[in-house]
């Protein structure tokens, strides 16, 4: 990825690389979507994160015993923090946002992120005391279902902007870009939330080994956010679109009127011309005021 030879798709790589190290400043400068949209590719590593000190604990210590040697109560701490990063870019990001634009919005995705911290918290605080049906199990579960049902209200109702009364679609949006691919949206909307719950799978006491349940969780959660970043981007590009960030021709306050144009300018016309933009031009402003206030369907502002 570092390599600085003129191939392999040069320019790619070295966006990915300016943007992974943008993550590094959150909260000294205007976070933009790129920014905050790397940061939510990064919370679904968690699992590649949190691994990475075992790796290089096991590359240490050989392969004999590992699980002693690298899981050790101290040693459950490294992972928690390696884990938590990406969750804590993205509340510091939120929080900047806030900072910038005001909008409670902004502090009410922060607290997704902070409920996420502390579900992992307890999550390695119960492994660390080797995974007992005790006081640390009980809040674990507890701030999982909190989590699960905050980040995915948020994945639904703000990131794909769905499940909106009324909408031409039911249950969906007004708007939607993969029209011929509708019945996905609704799959979407229910293996997400399915997804979102896998964390139920290191419950069972019996079953397969706890390492498998981990890299299965962690796989399907890379798979979740492949998804999710379909319906994600669509939603941004609708929301350019309506506020015109994306457009080929942008609205303007009067009418061209060729007739007008055309008749040498009689007297009757000219007036007929000037109420003709008068009006056009009011409903240019209502159009430009309307335009200015949040879209509670497609506003960027209401992140991920």
């Amino acid at each position: 990825m570092l390599d600085p030879l003129p191939i392999l798709f040069r320019p790619s790589r070295w966006w990915l690389v300016r943007n992974i190290g943008r993550l590094l400043t959150s909260g000294v400068r205007r976070v933009e979507f790129a920014d905050f949209w790397m940061g939510d590719q990064f919370c679904s590593l968690i699992f590649t994160l949190s691994n990475l000190y075992f790796v290089v604990c096991t590359y240490g210590h050989g392969l004999d015993d590992t699980w002693r040697h690298c899981t050790g109560g101290t040693n459950w701490s490294i992972a928690f923090v390696l884990a938590s990063l990406p969750l804590l870019v993205r509340l510091v990001q939120s929080i900047k946002r806030w900072v910038d634009s005001r909008l409670v919005t902004h502090l009410i995705n922060g607290g997704k992120y902070g409920s996420g911290i502390i579900y992992y918290l307890f999550y390695y605080l119960w492994r660390a005391h080797g995974a007992a049906r005790g006081g640390f199990f009980v809040l674990w579960c507890i701030f999982g279902v909190n989590y699960t049902i905050y980040a995915s209200s948020w994945d639904i109702l703000m990131d794909w902007s769905l499940l909106r009364p009324h909408a031409r679609y039911p249950l969906l949006r007004s708007e939607v870009l993969y029209t011929g691919y509708i019945p996905f949206y609704y799959f979407a909307i229910v293996s997400n939330v399915l997804l979102r719950f896998i964390w139920v799978l290191y419950i069972p006491e019996k079953g397969p080994d706890f390492v498998l349940r981990t890299f299965i969780a962690g796989m399907l959660e890379m798979l979740r956010r492949l998804q999710w970043n379909f319906y994600r981007l669509e939603n941004e590009h609708l929301g350019n679109m309506d506020q015109y960030r994306v457009t080929r021709e942008v609205p303007l306050p009067y009418s061209l009127n060729d007739a007008n144009d055309s008749d040498g300018g009689d007297e009757d016309d000219d007036d007929q011309g000037r109420m003709s933009i008068s009006s056009m031009s009011s409903q240019w402003r209502r159009r430009q005021s309307v335009h200015s206030k949040p879209n509670g369907e497609h506003a960027q502002e209401a992140m991920t």
